[in-house]
């Protein structure tokens, strides 16, 4: 099916939105830590993480290489992370992802679904050794929300793509 085209004498959409759509959708990932959500433990996956690498693998070209750091200080902000944390881990990430494009020519699911994964674990690891003392009885639990993390990936990718695809048509 193709997407309507744009008649001569249609007014021109607004431009603004299709630029900030994908920011807004990771920020709304980051909000989601801030509902009021009763657990026994805390397994909530970083959504807005999940929603930044979504975004990056299925549609490099819409974040530039510096848009982690106030995405990374707005979770940071809402998350209860030292001011920085997110920031610098999630710029490394796109780093680590920069440098696995240029090596590989061609990646498919899998691959992308294992870079994600390392950076899903190397965030949420790096931010446990940096927000909690060593003594603290965590380690159980962030394997399990790295876990969950992990296979919510696809969900974020796919929701990532279909924000996309609206975008594209309006």
């Amino acid at each position: 099916m193709r997407a309507p085209t744009r008649g001569p004498f249609d007014e021109a959409p607004n431009g603004i939105w299709k630029r900030v759509l994908p920011a807004a959708s990771v920020m709304l990932g980051s909000l989601a830590t801030i509902w009021p959500f009763v657990a026994s433990f805390p397994v909530l996956p970083p959504l807005g993480l999940l929603m930044l690498l979504g975004w990056r693998l299925a549609r490099p070209e819409k974040f530039r290489i510096w848009a982690p750091l106030p995405l990374g200080f707005f979770d940071d902000l809402l998350s209860g992370q030292p001011l920085g944390n997110a920031m610098l881990l999630w710029t490394l990430c796109f780093f680590m992802i920069d440098l696995i494009d240029q090596r590989l020519v061609f990646r498919d699911f899998w691959q992308d679904w294992l870079i994600a994964a390392g950076s899903i674990a190397f965030c949420l690891i790096t931010g446990r050794l940096v927000a909690t003392p060593l003594g603290a009885h965590v380690d159980t639990v962030l394997l399990v929300q790295i876990m969950i993390s992990v296979m919510l990936l696809p969900l974020a990718t796919r929701f990532a793509v279909w924000l996309d695809r609206r975008r594209a048509v309006e």
